[in-house]
């Protein structure tokens, strides 16, 4: 089988663990974790990084320590992670759907701005696979309303949106560091900001929120969100081959370009736009209507084939949960369900071959009508 991912760990990682294990900071109180915190910062422009526990923590962080609570809004798109919308709900705020584009896989940004009202208060971008979100009309429109955003930039680790990194442009952005990210500590994530009132409540927010003088006497209630040691010695290894891990990952998606090529029943992802080029975190596919193959159907003869696969999202309005919850109730975004419906990715993994790029391509040729 051709796994769906799988990491390159043939750096310093090794090194710097053994540094951990023999120093004997294994915990979040080792050096690592504020080393890869500045590096990873100063790598997307940003004041304060504060490491976390994952991407979903992350998120969860940023939403919290922008005051997110009950009756407020926020404008997100449908086609995403479910980790994207857990703290908007658990906060009693109000998720507000835009669909997906069609071209980009993004969310459409034309569609924001009707749906902003007076109880507005943050816009969540996430980008989504390989190109980032069309930045500039969200910012604008943010700007105009007073409201804030939230730049979900974890698969964008390395991409840059007209030249600047993603992850630069939220008032606060986050990143994850899942095995299948372009870097990886295991489990773990990242908040970036240049603000300083909210660095310091997502640094108290991931800390339980005790204070510094009255450690254990709480005002507020948090999370223990910290990341290990351990897992920001791996971080930091790994960001050193960021740009090697970038020029790769374009690599083998312009590889799967060629390979798949004229195929009419598929919808490659597309290669570039004004604003960036693709940096493939994973290589999608979005099977055509006529061919009469739906993503799960394709992916079973993939599997057969010694092939793994992923779906695409389930979008946020098709939850099971959120639907129970009366949630979003007659609401259709055509392109969103239709790329989950007809969309999966292949392969995609920073140690995945060249022969195993072109098995994959056969493959998935090889199982279309």
């Amino acid at each position: 089988m051709i796994p769906v991912n799988e990491p390159l760990l043939d750096g310093n990682e090794k090194k710097y663990l053994i540094e951990c294990i023999e120093s004997g900071w294994i915990s979040s109180e080792g050096p690592f974790v504020k080393q890869f915190e500045d590096r990873f910062a100063t790598r997307v422009g940003r004041k304060y990084g504060i490491a976390v526990s994952n991407g979903t923590a992350a998120l969860d962080a940023a939403v919290e320590a922008l005051g997110i609570g009950a009756g407020d809004e926020v404008i997100m798109p449908t086609f995403t992670i479910i980790s994207c919308i857990n703290q908007i709900i658990r906060s009693g705020a109000i998720p507000v759907l835009v669909d997906s584009h069609p071209v980009t896989w993004n969310m459409d940004v034309a569609q924001i701005e009707a749906k902003i009202t007076p109880r507005t208060k943050a816009i969540m971008v996430v980008h989504i696979f390989g190109l980032p979100v069309d930045l500039d009309p969200v910012l604008e429109i943010a700007r105009r309303h007073g409201i804030k955003v939230i730049e979900d930039a974890a698969q964008m680790i390395g991409q840059t949106y007209n030249g600047k990194p993603c992850g630069t442009f939220g008032d606060i952005s986050t990143f994850s560091f899942y095995p299948n990210k372009h870097i990886t500590t295991g489990e773990g994530g990242m908040i970036v900001t240049n603000d300083d009132h909210l660095a310091e409540v997502c640094r108290s927010l991931r800390n339980l929120c005790f204070q510094p003088h009255k450690r254990f006497v709480h005002e507020r209630l948090g999370w223990n969100l910290r990341l290990t040691n351990l897992q920001a010695a791996l971080g930091l290894a790994q960001l050193e081959r960021l740009d090697e891990f970038v020029v790769r990952k374009r690599r083998m998606g312009e590889r799967y370009n060629e390979l798949l090529a004229g195929v009419e029943q598929l919808q490659l992802p597309q290669d570039k736009v004004s604003y960036a080029e693709n940096i493939y975190w994973v290589y999608g596919l979005v099977l055509a209507d006529p061919v009469g193959l739906s993503a799960e159907a394709a992916m079973r003869r993939l599997a057969a084939e010694g092939v793994a696969c992923r779906p695409f999202f389930c979008p946020m309005h098709q939850q099971p949960v959120l639907k129970r919850m009366g949630l979003f109730a007659e609401e259709d975004y055509p392109v969103a369900e239709r790329m989950y419906r007809q969309g999966f990715y292949v392969p995609s993994g920073l140690a995945l071959s060249d022969g195993q790029i072109a098995d994959v391509s056969r493959a998935v040729k090889g199982i279309l009508p």
